[in-house]
């Protein structure tokens, strides 16, 4: 495996390069512009200066940095950088003829390449600043200059003085970009570049910006990019929680460390730097303070350090000035992660038990401290780290428990996984805790659920019935059945509905809770058309069962199955009902998971309907439930697929992907990511990005690899891989796999789920259509949005004369429901019924009609074929005024046509030419419209055989 150490992609600053870019245009119109770039050690701010350097086109970019001297930096070090570079470019005599004046003597003061300086004094300052200046305008006469001076934080008071000059006496008109870079983690309270910052952020043309911290999804990207594979959820989880999103730490953790838990010794340097500037006293309190975590309560800190609040805020003081803890709150919080954990590591095995017992029996004789759970948890953290193994158990077995209470399930997950870890180190353990270890497997299970941990939840579950004898105690062999089977059934894997026969067969026929919840839980799960009597009893039985022995949240679970089961697309507001008297249930016991479940099902059924609009917003607001709720990863993922999927229908393209995107960076379950992925690559497909799609279905290939889904999962992904081969001109390779899946699809499938598929199908004017007729003659047909499907089949199958009003059935289906795509997409297909018919202006009314449907949602296929067929019928394309330029395209869109060329993504070009994505995509679309071809590659296809770039050496 080779691993970089830099990062050869440049990830997540394309708001920053926005701001530079918007600089360096105002410039290059003679406006006076400056930018103050700050951000900590390590997030960016030299790469962002190389790879703005990169974009900057024609302008010269001349970069010095500060140097650290001591306590001072050298002086006029950025300066002198750039005028050695010059005078190596261009020669002494050259620099010299452009000072204004004549005289070099001041610039002497910075190369002895200019001779003897003059006179000291004021006059000989003022000299020197008047002469850079005019230096830099005079280059600017030429083309626009850039300057850079990196690293601020060193600068010494002259190059101070100097930066000072510049900026506030830089002529307008003499397209001069100056940027400036500084650690904003160095600048303690009594920084010298606090004043001055301050100073110029009142200057009109100054602008600031903060390089912040990279996201989840950022780090995965730069992950990626430097181990050229795509890291596990582990490893980032890891690699993101110790770097805290700081690109030169994630850099240095996966190249150096190779992703371990090891510190690289560099890293540690660079980290404890600042530490070691502090008194001793201080640093002594900072390793007693790291022993407590990422942030300590003052309270505490001064129970274990053993100090008086005198003394305490005397070592204290020096430790927050520095910038090395920061105030948070009634405590204190390590600046970085990394910075606590280079201090951790470094005590001494002694100090490092002795520390933790320290802070374990301060918890223990005031445990109020901290807040629940959080006191809880951190004592059984102590414990632990004491290597005190009855303690730790103990302790992560109240830990468990405190966490169960505020619903953190990952954090009661780990505190339950160590009481089994430590089970077999720890005599008398069931005496210690109060149950047995099949009782812990059990919960573990049943938490693991809960956290989205669904592959160790099959696990525990299974452990637990290896301990078991069903015979001796059949209700434990139930319970974990019961578990295991709803568990395989998230996860895709087969044999869960043996799992929950079986534990029905086990529990008593007595009413009881354990057999309403195996019985609601089996009702759930069966989905089979001819299974829906048997559900429709089950989850009545299970009603009437948990309803007599008080048990609501099983009940509302119940209810939930019912509305659903008998819930018809055509009449809504009767099922709607019956979720809220389920939610309203769920609500009265506190049965959060029963709130979810029925958020997703509401919200399934209200898009199943064609109720978008509604679906959403129910769907929104679950998923800000789910938060609460600690259920973000598994039920808010969950809601996130069921937002993502009217957003898509509703043609809010670019909210649905944000939507899909927040969600995958929480790391959900397997069969989600795949569901998220798959309206991802929906919208891909639509707009033509054609890699990306096929990146995300190879991914939920694998998943849907490894189990046994539903129709709702397999029969949208087998539409999208024959979109996909269709639209890469594999129409052989589509026909092929429509056909497998016509040999292979279950004709009693979901009618919802069948009708998408058909259309694809029709598409393609295969030789199987008389089979695609027959099949869809006999498939239901339940509300709104399947008359849409049915109506499009209709006009894709009718052909001849009543092609025309089949397509006008169609279109107005799809208006009714507001899902532009489909509808533009229909419009297309009735103008060329239109034109077929000799209806010239019916045509051309329809296919602007499109274009602008298309236009709106940047889908650059459709609209290539909107404009295609306009010019073949000769009704006129897109309306643009060319100007003069080739092929009517306009100046942005030959700059961007050069681009895809070669091989740019749309990102890449909106760094490159600096202006925003969305704008990219809309001049893409124009371009493959007005080129009348349908991807990207037949673009770039079209400009090479015309040699429109061949004077290019980029």
């Amino acid at each position: 495996m080779s691993i970089h150490t830099v990062s050869p992609q440049f990830v997540g600053r394309a708001r920053e390069l926005g701001v530079l870019g918007d600089a360096l245009t105002r410039a290059r119109s003679g406006a006076s512009t400056t930018v103050l770039v700050g951000g900590e050690a390590g997030v960016g701010k030299t790469r962002l200066m190389k790879e703005f350097a990169e974009r900057a086109g024609d302008a010269l970019v001349l970069v010095g940095g500060c140097l650290e001297l001591g306590t001072e930096g050298l002086p006029f070090a950025p300066f002198t950088a750039v005028l050695r570079r010059l005078v190596r470019e261009m020669g002494r005599d050259g620099v010299a003829a452009l000072v204004p004046g004549g005289t070099t003597r001041g610039l002497a003061r910075l190369l002895p390449e200019f001779g003897e300086p003059d006179k000291d004094g004021a006059e000989a300052r003022a000299r020197l600043f008047e002469q850079v200046l005019g230096l830099l305008e005079r280059l600017a006469e030429e083309r626009t200059v850039v300057l850079v001076v990196e690293d601020a934080h060193w600068a010494d008071r002259s190059t101070r003085d100097l930066l000072s000059f510049l900026v506030r006496y830089q002529r307008t008109g003499a397209r001069l970009l100056i940027v400036v870079t500084y650690r904003t983690d160095e600048l303690h309270r009594n920084h010298p570049l606090r004043p001055l910052l301050a100073e110029l952020g009142r200057v009109e043309w100054v602008t600031r910006t903060e390089l912040r911290r990279l996201t989840r999804r950022e780090v995965v990207k730069l992950s990626a990019s430097i181990m050229e594979h795509a890291p596990s959820p582990a490893e980032i989880d890891l690699v993101y929680a110790r770097s805290e999103g700081n690109p030169l730490f994630v850099e240095a953790l996966l190249s150096e460390a190779g992703g371990g838990d090891a510190m690289p010794e560099s890293l540690r340097d660079l980290l404890l730097a600042g530490v070691e500037r502090l008194p001793e006293e201080t640093q002594e309190l900072l390793r007693v303070a790291s022993a407590g975590g990422q942030r300590i309560e003052h309270d505490l800190l001064a129970a274990v350090s053993g100090l008086d609040e005198s003394a305490l805020s005397r070592a204290l003081r020096p430790a927050v000035a520095g910038n090395v803890l920061v105030v948070d709150g009634e405590g204190y919080a390590f600046r970085h992660a990394l910075i606590r954990e280079a201090l951790h590591d470094d005590l001494l095995p002694g100090e490092h038990t002795r520390l933790h017992t320290r802070y374990a029996e301060a918890l223990e004789r005031d445990l109020s401290i901290l807040p629940a759970p959080r006191g809880a948890i951190e004592l059984a953290h102590h414990w632990h780290a004491a290597h005190d193994s009855a303690q730790a158990l103990v302790s992560a077995w109240g830990a468990a428990a405190a966490a169960r209470k505020s619903t953190a399930y990952d954090e009661q997950l780990r505190m339950l996984s160590r009481v089994l870890e430590l089970w077999d180190q720890v005599p008398g353990a069931a005496a210690r805790i109060g149950v047995d270890r099949v009782q812990v497997l059990r919960q573990t299970s049943t938490v693991a659920h809960l956290a989205g941990e669904y592959e160790r939840s099959i696990a525990l579950a299974g452990a637990g019935l290896a301990e078991v004898d069903p015979e001796a105690d059949p209700i434990m062999a139930a319970v974990l059945l019961r578990q295991r089977g709803l568990t395989r059934y998230d996860l895709g894997r087969p044999n869960y509905l043996d799992d929950l026969r079986r534990a029905a067969a086990l529990v008593p026929e007595e009413p009881t809770k354990l057999r309403a919840q195996v019985l609601e839980t089996l009702s759930r799960m069966l989905h089979r058309p001819e299974s829906w009597p048997e559900k429709i009893a089950t989850a009545q039985l299970a009603m009437e069962i948990s309803h007599a022995v008080g048990d609501g949240p099983t009940e509302a679970h119940a209810l939930i199955t019912l509305a659903w089961a008998r819930c018809r697309f055509t009449d809504m507001e009767t099922h709607i009902e019956a979720f809220a008297r389920a939610r309203s249930v769920a609500g009265r016991h506190g049965a959060y998971n029963a709130v979810m479940r029925c958020a997703i099902s509401e919200t399934d059924a209200l898009e199943g309907a064609g109720l978008h609009e509604r679906a959403a917003q129910v769907a929104r607001d679950g998923v800000a439930e789910a938060e609460r709720y600690g259920l973000a990863r598994t039920s808010g993922t969950f809601l996130s697929i069921n937002l993502a999927e009217p957003l898509v229908s509703l043609g809010r393209w670019d909210e649905a992907l944000q939507v899909v995107e927040r969600a995958l960076e929480l790391s959900p379950p397997p069969p989600y990511r795949a569901s998220l992925q798959g309206f991802a690559a929906d919208i891909a497909l639509a707009r033509g990005d054609l890699d990306r799609a096929e990146t995300l279905l190879a991914d939920s290939r694998v998943v849907l690899a490894r189990g046994s889904f539903r129709d709702q999962t397999v029969l949208p992904h087998l539409r999208r891989e024959i979109e996909l081969l269709r639209a890469r001109g594999d129409v052989a390779g589509a026909v092929e796999a429509a056909a497998r899946g016509l040999d292979e699809l279950d004709l009693s499938s979901s009618s919802r789920y069948l009708w998408p598929v058909l259309v694809s199908f029709a598409e393609l004017e295969a030789p199987f259509t008389g089979t695609l007729r027959e099949l869809a003659a006999g498939l239901a047909v339940e509300g709104a949005l399947q008359e849409a499907y049915r109506r499009t089949f209709a006009a894709l199958t009718s052909g001849g004369a009543g092609s025309a009003e089949a397509w006008g059935a169609a279109v107005a289906a799809w208006t009714g429901l507001g899902q532009p795509y489909s509808e533009a997409r229909c419009l297309v297909g009735a103008a060329r019924a239109a034109l077929a018919a000799g209806d010239r202006q019916g045509a051309a009314t329809g296919l602007g009609r499109a274009r602008e449907l298309a236009a709106g949602l940047a889908a650059a296929p459709l609209l290539g074929q909107i404009d295609a067929l306009a010019r073949r019928a000769g009704i006129g394309g897109s309306g643009d005024e060319a100007g003069g330029q080739p092929l009517g395209l306009t100046a942005r869109e030959l700059e961007v046509l050069r681009e895809v060329t070669r091989g740019h993504s749309n990102k890449e070009i909106a760094q490159a030419l600096f202006i925003s994505v969305k704008t990219v995509s809309v001049h893409v679309s124009n371009i493959l419209a007005k080129l009348g071809v349908a991807t990207r590659g037949e673009a770039a296809a079209t400009a090479h055989r015309l040699r429109l770039f061949d004077g290019d050496t980029a």
